[in-house]
């Protein structure tokens, strides 16, 4: 199987190209450019890429993606949220732990989830302060910084 990266790409690509009205028909261009992919991960892929459907004019819709300007303000929201949250970032091997302000802990595990990591394997927010990141086998902490500072610049180590 492709990777991550190539599937999103070929999806943003097929739908600008296409007029597509379901995801078994999105599933079916995939697979003829050499993707094996179930519909519960083209489902998240549709999630993560905010895509959407729109009407075709007549009587049905069709998938669409967002525009560069709303999916920059989408970032910058998330973005604004964590560091709004954020206290502190430490991490022993793939495991990040992220000490939020009081009541924080959920808006900061949503930005992490929405930013479009594919260094995240996924967030848990703790009751309150606390945010756990399960990274990829191989991805360090510093690492994930490292992707976290090419989306917001202001982050501090």
């Amino acid at each position: 199987m492709k990777e991550r990266l190539a599937r999103l790409k070929a999806v943003r690509k097929l739908i600008k190209t296409y007029r597509i009205e379901s995801q078994a028909t999105l599933l079916g261009l995939l697979q003829k450019e050499g993707f094996l992919v179930t519909q519960a991960t083209l489902s998240r892929d549709l999630k993560l890429l905010k895509v959407g459907k729109i009407s075709d004019g007549h009587n049905g819709y069709v998938y669409s993606l967002p525009g560069d300007d709303e999916l920059q303000e989408t970032e910058r929201t998330y973005a604004h949220d964590f560091m709004r949250g954020y206290i502190s970032i430490e991490w022993s091997g793939n495991l990040v732990v992220i000490k939020t302000y009081s009541g924080h802990s959920d808006s900061v595990a949503l930005a992490v989830d929405n930013l479009g990591l594919d260094d995240v394997l996924g967030t848990i927010s703790g009751r309150d302060n606390t945010v756990f990141v399960c990274l990829r086998e191989g991805i360090s902490g510093e690492d994930f910084i490292n992707r976290m500072k090419e989306s917001m610049p202001e982050l501090e180590d």
